[in-house]
Order: C-alpha cells, then sequence, then structure tokens
C-alpha cells in the first residue's frame, strides 16, 4: 500500500447468517481509491454496494461478518490501519472525523427530536474538542458552505421543518465537518428532483476538490455515476463483473449485466416499442433481442385519432388552497395555492406527464382531481360529469372508474394482510365479484398478468422486493376495472432495471384494458419516453405544455430547459 493510496480492499468476503443458511453477500471484492480520487461502484438493490461500505465504516450488522479478505486505511498520520481488526472504541474516533458516509434516507439518518444545527455540531464538539459556541460557528460555516439559505433559522429548524434536497444538504454538512480523507456518498440523490440531484453532485465535485477527500459514490444509476466519478466498478450479485474508467465503460462496456443496466434508462434520443431490461441480456443464449422503434408518422397518425374525439377529463381553472396558522395568541394565516388556476384536458387512451420539482404542486393536482384533496375552486368534468358537484357516495362509486398508484407500494399496503387480501378488499368494497370464489380466482389472474405467481397470494408485503411490491400496488389499483389512473412518481425509487419492467408493465396494461394515465414523475427522460403530452409545471402554475418529442426538442420556457439540462447523463 503506497502512500497516495487512500483504502485498499484485498479478496474481500462478507457472509450473513439467515434462517435458510449462509447468504454470500460479498465475494472477493478487491477495490483501491486514491486521495481525491472518486470511484463509482454500481449495481441494482441486492448486488453489495450498500454492504461494502456499511463494512468500510465498521457498521456491519451483527448477523454479517467478513469471512475473508482485509479493508487497509492510510489514516492522516499515513499509519497503515486494518480497519477488520479495529475495536468499536477505535472505530468510533475513525468515524465520522477520518471516514465518513452520507446515507441514502436523511429523514432516517437524521435524529428528528434534534435540531439540525445541534446534530452538525455535535459531531465537531466529539472529534474536534470544539466548544458549543465554536461548533455552532463553525456549523452556520458549513451551512453556508452546502448552499443552505437562512442558516441561523435552519440551525434551529427540526429535520421534518425541511425539504428533501435540504435534508441532504444537512447530511452533506455532518459528513464534512471533520474534513475526512474518506467520504461514502450511499445513494445520495436518489429520489431528488433532478435540478436538486444535479446541485447535490455539483457540490461534492467542489468539495473534494477543495478537500482532496478521496469519494466512494454507490448509486444504481450509471447516468448519475458518470456525472462525478473518474473510474466505476459494476458489481452484480456481490461479484465485481467490471471496472474500469468512464468512458471505458459507457463507450465499450463488457459484461452483460453493464450493458443491460445502460441499455434499459429511457433515451432522450429514441423511442423503442419497450425498453430492454437487464434480463434481456443475461439469457443463456447471449443474444440481445431486437426492439422496433416506434415510427414517427404512426405516433402522428395516433394522436390525430386520440385528439379528434371529445376529452375524457376537462380540468378548467382548478385551484387548491393549503391554509396554515402560525403563532398561539393572534396566529397569522398564510395562504398557498399549491394549485394556481390550472387547466388542461386529457383524452382517452393517452398518457399526460406531469413533470417539476418538488413543491411544484403536481403530486397535489392528481390527488385534487381525485377528490383525495378537496380542492378550493374550478371544474373538474369527468365523462360529462363534474367531480366537484357529486356527494359522498356518487363519488365512492367514481373512484372504480379513476384510481391511483402510489408514490411508495411498501407504505400504500396494510402490512397486517396478505397481498391477496390487499387486492381483493377493493372488489368487494365495488361489489366486483358476486362471490369469494370468484373474487380468488380474479386475484389469481391479475397477479399473473403483473407478473407475479399464485404462490404470492398468501404472502405479506415485507416479504416482497420494490419492484415486487409495486406491482402489488398495480394489481390492487386494477382489481376495480378502472379507466382512468394517476401513475404519482410510481417508479422514482425504483432501480433502473426494475424501472424499466414496471413502465413496460404499465404500458402493456394500457394497450389491454384501454386505459388513460396520468403520470406524474421528477425524472424528464421517463416521462417523455412514456407520455402522449407533458405538462410543465412551477409555484402550482403551468409553465409550459407540449407534445412530449417536441417538448424536449423545442422547450419554450426556461424552467423546462433547466429541468432538461439536469437530466442525468444528460451530457453522456
Amino acid at each position: 500500500m503506497n502512500a497516495d493510496t487512500l483504502l485498499q480492499i484485498e479478496h474481500l468476503h462478507i457472509d450473513f447468517a439467515g434462517n435458510e443458511g449462509i447468504v454470500h453477500a460479498i465475494q472477493d471484492l478487491n477495490l483501491n481509491i486514491k486521495k481525491g480520487e472518486t470511484i463509482g461502484i454500481v449495481g441494482e438493490s441486492g448486488s453489495g454496494k450498500s454492504v461494502t461500505s456499511l463494512a468500510i465504516m465498521g457498521l456491519l450488522p451483527p448477523q454479517g461478518k467478513i469471512s475473508k479478505g482485509d479493508i487497509q486505511f492510510n489514516n492522516k498520520q499515513n499509519n497503515h490501519k486494518n480497519l477488520n481488526n479495529l475495536s468499536e472504541k477505535e472505530f468510533q474516533r475513525i468515524r465520522g472525523n477520518e471516514i465518513s458516509m452520507i446515507f441514502q434516507e436523511p429523514m432516517t439518518s437524521l435524529n428528528p427530536v434534534h435540531t439540525c444545527g445541534l446534530q452538525v455540531a455535535e459531531v465537531m464538539m466529539l472529534h474536534q474538542k470544539l466548544t458549543p459556541q465554536a461548533a455552532k460557528k463553525r456549523t452556520l460555516e458549513l451551512f453556508e458552505q452546502v448552499m443552505l439559505p437562512r442558516a441561523e433559522q435552519l440551525f434551529k429548524s427540526y429535520p421534518h421543518q425541511l425539504s428533501g434536497g435540504q435534508k441532504q444538504r444537512v447530511m452533506i454538512a455532518m459528513a464534512i465537518a471533520c474534513k475526512p480523507q474518506l467520504l461514502i456518498a450511499d445513494e445520495p440523490t436518489t429520489a431528488l428532483d433532478v435540478t436538486v440531484q444535479q446541485t447535490i453532485l455539483d457540490l461534492l465535485k467542489d468539495l473534494q476538490k477543495e478537500y482532496n477527500m478521496g469519494m466512494i459514490f454507490i448509486t444504481h444509476d450509471l447516468g448519475v455515476v458518470a456525472q462525478i466519478a473518474q473510474n466505476i466498478l459494476v458489481m452484480y450479485k456481490g461479484k465485481t463483473v467490471e471496472q474500469g474508467n468512464v468512458k471505458q465503460i459507457f463507450n465499450a462496456p463488457q459484461h452483460p449485466y453493464t450493458k443491460g443496466l445502460i441499455a434499459c434508462k429511457p433515451s432522450l434520443n429514441s423511442r423503442p416499442e419497450r425498453l430492454l431490461t437487464v434480463a434481456d441480456f443475461l439469457n443463456d443464449d447471449k443474444t440481445i433481442p431486437f426492439v422496433k422503434q416506434v415510427e414517427q408518422a404512426l405516433r402522428i397518425t395516433n394522436h390525430q385519432k386520440l385528439y379528434a374525439a371529445k376529452p375524457l377529463l376537462q380540468v378548467q381553472e382548478l385551484t387548491t388552497q393549503f391554509i396554515t396558522k402560525k403563532g398561539f395568541i393572534k396566529p397569522a394565516t398564510t395562504i398557498l395555492n399549491a394549485v394556481d388556476h390550472v387547466s388542461f384536458d386529457v383524452y382517452k387512451g393517452e398518457t399526460i406527464g406531469l413533470v417539476g420539482e418538488s413543491g411544484c404542486g403536481k403530486s397535489t393536482l392528481g390527488r385534487s382531481i381525485l377528490r383525495l384533496i378537496e380542492p378550493s375552486a374550478g371544474k373538474i368534468i369527468y365523462n360529462n360529469r363534474n367531480l366537484l358537484e357529486l356527494n359522498a357516495n356518487e363519488m365512492l362509486q367514481m373512484r372504480s372508474k379513476m384510481q391511483l398508484i402510489f408514490q411508495d407500494p411498501f407504505s400504500s399496503l396494510n402490512p397486517r394482510i396478505t397481498v391477496g387480501n390487499a387486492i381483493a378488499e377493493p372488489m368487494e368494497v365495488h361489489g366486483i365479484a358476486k362471490s369469494k370464489d370468484e373474487i380468488r380466482d380474479k386475484v389469481m389472474k391479475l397477479l399473473l398478468r403483473v407478473g407475479l405467481t399464485e404462490q404470492h397470494y398468501d404472502r405479506y408485503p415485507h416479504e416482497f422486493s420494490g419492484g415486487q411490491r409495486q406491482r402489488i400496488g398495480i394489481a390492487r389499483t386494477l382489481a376495480v376495472e378502472p379507466e382512468f389512473i394517476v401513475c404519482d412518481e410510481s417508479v422514482s425509487a425504483l432501480d433502473v432495471s426494475v424501472q424499466a419492467q414496471v413502465l413496460n408493465l404499465l404500458n402493456e396494461l394500457k394497450a389491454e384494458f384501454a386505459l388513460t394515465y396520468i403520470f406524474i414523475s421528477h425524472d424528464l427522460s421517463v416521462v417523455k419516453y412514456m407520455c402522449d403530452n407533458i405538462i410543465v409545471m412551477q409555484k402550482g402554475k403551468i409553465v409550459e405544455m407540449a407534445e412530449a418529442d417536441q417538448l424536449y426538442l423545442n422547450p419554450q420556457s426556461e424552467y423546462t430547459k433547466k429541468l432538461i439540462a439536469a437530466i442525468p447523463g444528460h451530457a453522456v
């Protein structure tokens, strides 16, 4: 291990003890990182990316252990240390001080009962023995360095009072507080808006340059890692399948898995009839299936037929207000127009996209259309009926026609009832089937249709992966035989390959059941692939609306141009 090497991992094996025996989570991992270098570790959930980072940090859970190999660290005094042999007390001196980590989910990583400022200051009081006053001063400097607005106010704020991007910046401030030599960023931009994501990536690059840090950047998105890393390590089922510099990996990937990860991301320059998935590249005969491109002339003809009919849904001057009160004695009332006089039409068989940053009003608009949030003014005309004039019973009947696919399927499924019963429940409420046997038969068919099996009927939500749970959520939505579905960020937190599978499924179901979608997302590449038309929202208003390809090729508003420029891998 030479003086320039910061971290050296040699022949690392990590095993987990489970009910069904030993699971080999990491197998023969080798990794070298130098000072000032960024290495991207890429792979889907379960590939071993996060387990590797936890081993470096000494945070493996009790059932996990390093069965073989070494993790050598070159500390600030140029003393080589084998991290495998450190006690917990020795690790505490290194963790957060010389090796630091930005965790994937800042909301669960930040303590909800302490202010954000105190949590960052505590790191410096512990490792650098700063006084509370000096730690506060340094924390305010860090908040300004990571471009957090109103540093004094945010110092006193609790995590739940901050947006996702702000919480992530607090985590970054905490991670760099002691100027660590090595920074591990574990999925630090997953589920963030593209513009916030770009800002975080730029911030990390600037901080790394300033402190000459080594950085391990973990992600499932090759487009993101291309913007920040010099070298990439691709992992699959605990093994390294490919390693090289960014240009090598992107321009000439060697392993079928790497090729699959690159190919399954929706392209901004083409429109295939279906997205390729990793499974297409890992088949036994090693052949890649040919996917036909959608012909532009056919797309234009289909749109002419689509828009010649009468709209299925007409949203007219829709406004949804949120009213907040602050203070105890004389509370001040603030009115926020989350949806501000929005008007547009949706045609039968159309997929219309809603894009914009968090807080732009897109999810509120989707839920207002379904009256899951009550609008303040305007009209929602669905099949010639104004939904705002319907009573509770009439709206209940309408809900079988208008459904929602949630962003987080785990929180939308009851953990105490089986998947089969969760799908059957809405059928019973709406009287879709006459007997329990008929309901069970319909549920079985739905499970098969969304790519699951009949054996999944009696299992519980926690027994499934994220992609499988999203399929369950889709099956539950289809159970009441709807015509119109709002897909609210329904693929935003999924691995790129699983995302491709779910997007293909949604398109197949749309054709099979003659569905109409409103597709809500902050990812413009996904929306461009899925949609006929796109609506861009900012601060509750529509700033632009156009055909999907035209919006990308010729954006009119500066805000839309900013969203497109921030798409991961846009410049790759």
